[in-house]
Parts: structure tokens; sequence; C-alpha cells
């Protein structure tokens, strides 16, 4: 291999943007998951919160 033959590989495959999707999906993905993962922890601090005032409020000692 002569060394334009390694600049036209190198080359090609800095130009390559097929990989890219793969890597935006990824990263979109794990986006959505530590939202999600966030919400869903918010949502069952204040689920847990409710339920105490409700057990609270009815003087239950099933709580």
């Amino acid at each position: 291999m002569n060394m334009q033959t390694i600049k036209a590989s190198v080359m090609k495959f800095v130009k390559d943007e097929d990989g890219l999707t793969i890597v935006e999906y990824a990263v979109a993905g794990g986006l959505i998951t530590a939202l999600v993962v966030g919400l869903f922890t918010a949502l069952g601090t204040e689920v847990q919160t409710k339920m105490q005032a409700l057990c609270t409020g009815l003087k239950g000692s099933a709580c």
C-alpha cells in the first residue's frame, strides 16, 4: 500500500456518516431512559408522600 491509498482510505472513513445514525439513536435512547427514570422516581416519591399522609390521616396501624 502506498501513501495515497492509505490517505484515501482514511478520508473515506472520516467522511462516512453511516455510523453516526446509530450513535445518535443510542444517545437519544439514553437521554429518554434517564428522563423516564427521573420522572418515575419523582412520581414514586410523590405517591409515597400521599400514601403516608393518608395513613396518618386515618391513624391506622397497618401503615
